[in-house]
């Protein structure tokens, strides 16, 4: 029989318990916003998460979750119970930011917007995550199945996804866990369902250097860096799927007067298709090896060789979670009853590890507006009014795929992809 997700989330919706979730989280308005405040400007920069962590930690520990802990890479965590199976689902939101050390992160207040480096890429969703164990413990809401409330590390840059990777992989609750929902970032206008895959990789030319005069004629890696650079940007990509190649960051070399022993470049490769992302990767290197051979054919090696050094720091696997997956409509339906019109996308998220194991996951917004993300002029709108929407159509996909117990049937995860 098929499920009725709409129906579902109509029964949810104007249920008591829910309205009095709702209330709460009108009720407590400005101590989200605090919440957001204090947590952005807990510095939280790639690899150096730890402070943030630890506050954070004490905010899921003063909320009555059980198992409280930090994890072995840093994730901080916590479970609220369900009163039924036993199953798990994860509710996670990143606790990293792109900014480096010493980056300003004071926030700006006027009005309704609140300016900040992070503040909504992801802080926001950290402080939406504590609003909404609150209104759940204030309405009394039951779930079906466990909630494991994540502040996750890595999810930015050369984070590579470690956190929610380790929870997958080598977390104690990696067997168990059902389906995954990321809040990230304010936007209530798309739920992604796809992982875009990534490869990334610092390629080193080395060489054995030498006077540009009197060294004059041997082969320079700076020439065979280049030739690289020239064939990867011939490279011809599907528009869809959507496929992408990047000569990120380049460098080497001494001085002027100097034929440089090393050079080197930062490559982004990225796509919606593992299919294409593998064979895209396959001609990078194909095109690196040959811009090296070319160089030592072209030039005289007596003093040595230039010779090639490719290391892997970032790979994000690729994949998609099934429209027809009960956690997708239920978002749907949230966020359609809640009148926004989503529309479905791929993004990199934290969501990428599950959905590559096969286990539903997606990404969702923490509600509100805001803009200019990953730069120092990042802003979130903590209008009450659409922040409150956003966050209601959050909390009722969230317990609809956690089993939304009324007294009657309860919705349950189901639908599951892992092969």
């Amino acid at each position: 029989m098929q499920r009725d997700h709409a129906l579902e989330i109509a029964e949810i919706l104007r249920h008591p318990a829910f309205k009095r979730a709702v209330e709460t989280l009108d009720v407590e308005h400005e101590r989200t916003i605090a919440d957001i405040i204090t947590l952005t400007e807990i510095p939280s920069p790639p690899f150096k998460e730890g402070k943030r962590a630890a506050v954070y930690l004490d905010m899921l520990r003063a909320h009555g979750l059980d198992d409280i802990e930090r994890d072995e890479v840093g994730n901080v965590m916590g479970v609220r119970r369900g009163i039924g199976n036993g199953a798990l689902i994860v509710v996670a939101a990143h606790l990293d930011t792109v900014f480096p050390e010493g980056t300003d992160v004071t926030v700006r207040r006027e009005g309704t917007i609140l300016y900040a480096p992070g503040v909504g890429d992801d802080t926001r969703s950290l402080a939406v995550l504590l609003a909404f164990l609150r209104a759940m413990d204030a309405a009394k809401i039951h779930t079906r199945n466990d909630i494991l409330v994540v502040g996750d590390v890595g999810e930015e840059g050369l984070g590579d996804l470690r956190g929610v990777r380790h929870l997958f992989t080598q977390g104690r609750y990696s067997n168990r866990i059902e389906a995954f929902i990321t809040v990230d970032s304010p936007q209530m206008d798309k739920i992604v369902v796809g992982g875009v895959g990534s490869k990334r990789y610092s390629v080193r030319f080395r060489g054995p250097g030498g006077h540009s005069f009197k060294a004059f004629g041997i082969v320079n890696p700076m020439y065979a860096m280049a030739q690289a650079i020239v064939e990867l940007g011939r490279i011809r990509v599907p528009a869809q799927p959507f496929t992408t190649f990047c000569a990120s960051i380049v460098g080497g070399g001494t001085s002027i007067n100097a034929i440089p022993q090393e050079t080197w470049i930062d490559i982004d490769l990225r796509s919606e298709s593992a299919k294409e992302l593998a064979k895209l990767d396959a001609r990078c290197h194909e095109i690196m090896v040959a811009a090296v051979e070319q160089e030592n054919a072209a030039r005289s090696t007596k003093n040595g060789a230039i010779k090639l050094d490719i290391k892997t720091v970032g790979d994000r696997p690729a994949g998609s979670t099934p429209l027809h997956a009960d956690i997708v409509q239920f978002a749907t339906a949230a966020y359609q009853a809640h009148g926004f019109t989503p529309v479905y996308g791929a993004s990199s998220t934290d969501a990428n590890i599950p959905i590559s194991l096969g286990i539903p996951a997606i990404k969702i917004g923490s509600g509100g507006t805001g803009g200019r993300a990953h730069s120092l002029a990042e802003w979130i709108d903590v209008e009450k009014t659409a922040s409150l929407a956003g966050m209601s159509a959050s909390l009722a996909a969230i317990l609809a795929v956690a089993g939304f117990e009324s007294g009657g049937a309860a919705s349950s995860v189901a639908n599951r992809t892992r092969e």
